[in-house]
């Protein structure tokens, strides 16, 4: 069942619940959800608009949320997760590779091939947070969802068809786990927010960047760059994403408000927010084919030579997280398990 069905209903429940004894309903509510993309991409048309519209329907309209788009309430994209926990928003969408190692446990899926499918890391990543990361890593706040997007790739201004192509060219990268992987291939790494993509390809500050398809129609790559370089199989790299929501604010809402954040929340939520990003890379791949853009595919074959080129990455993490008392090979099984489990189900 999907998750839009799944949430339909019980509204009238919510409404019985919200009544006082007089049948007067409670007070309505505000909430502050932050984020740094334009309205018009992807994630907040389709994941955070959806969620949003289904927490004010299901409340009975007491729950009315705001919506600020693009860093509308100040400050930085890697600022999100704090604006979060120190209530500056209420909820934030953040990416956990705009802070560099503060969320250890989640970079995980953020390791170069080790994601396939979007919503089995989505479903992984979930079940792991609430095994290991709600009081860990993210103890200072109230997590809504948990997610990645589909396959990272590559968008740069000169072909890259094998790991010697990318020599010397400055590539943008989302993560330090990306940026240690483009080291080893021999790029630069540059670390720059997305929103900073296409000024910076513009104006020859990079040669390429690391995105995945769905977020290029809204940063116009497409028009900025020629080459796009896709994997068959596991992607090069991934990123982790949180819906997190300030405890203190959330812990002040009544019972039944806190139910339907609840029920719109978790694990669903956060497979279906994995799956719409994933589904969204089609029609943007599409925008590149009709400008008749060059799309270069590496085999699963071909892509194993990347692969073996990676394995430091994953040993550096591995011997960094241990200095965290985090045992990171039991994480990659763990992880593995779990997108098996979610796929042969």
């Amino acid at each position: 069942m999907t998750f839009i069905k799944t949430l339909r209903g019980g509204a009238a429940a919510l409404t019985l619940l919200a009544m006082t004894a007089t049948g007067a309903l409670a007070q309505e509510v505000t909430l502050r959800l932050h984020q740094f993309l334009p309205p018009q991409a992807n994630v907040p048309k389709l994941v955070l608009d959806v969620w949003a519209d289904k927490v004010e329907a299901d409340s009975d309209g007491r729950i009315k949320i705001d919506r600020f788009h693009g860093m509308a309430l100040g400050g930085t994209p890697p600022q999100l997760i704090d604006q979060a926990i120190d209530g500056v928003a209420d909820i934030v969408w953040a990416v956990n590779g705009f802070t560099p190692g503060r969320f250890p446990r989640t970079e995980v899926f953020e390791l170069p091939f080790m994601v396939t499918d979007a919503r089995a890391a989505s479903y992984a990543y979930w079940k792991m947070y609430e095994r290991h990361m709600a009081d860990t890593d993210f103890r200072d706040v109230k997590i809504l969802a948990t997610f990645v997007h589909g396959p990272g790739m590559l968008h740069t201004k000169r072909p890259v068809a094998a790991p010697e192509d990318l020599n010397g060219m400055k590539i943008r990268g989302g993560s330090r786990m990306v940026n240690q992987l483009l080291d080893l291939l021999g790029a630069v790494p540059v670390g720059l927010p997305v929103t900073a993509i296409p000024e910076s390809l513009s104006k020859g500050v990079i040669d390429g960047a690391t995105i995945p398809w769905e977020v290029t129609t809204a940063l116009k790559v497409a028009e900025l760059v020629e080459n796009h370089t896709e994997f068959d199989g596991p992607a090069i790299y991934n990123l982790t994403f949180v819906m997190a929501m300030n405890k203190a604010r959330y812990d002040s809402l009544p019972d039944d408000l806190k139910a339907v954040i609840d029920a719109n929340s978790g694990l669903e939520f956060s497979v279906f927010a994995g799956g719409v990003m994933q589904e969204a890379d089609g029609p943007a791949r599409q925008v590149a084919v009709d400008r008749g853009n060059n799309i270069i595919t590496i085999s699963a074959e071909d892509a194993k030579m990347w692969e073996e080129m990676a394995r430091p990455v994953y040993d550096a993490w591995i011997a960094d997280v241990a200095e965290k008392g985090i045992n990171g090979q039991e994480m990659i099984d763990e992880a593995n398990q779990l997108m098996s489990e979610y796929q042969s189900n």
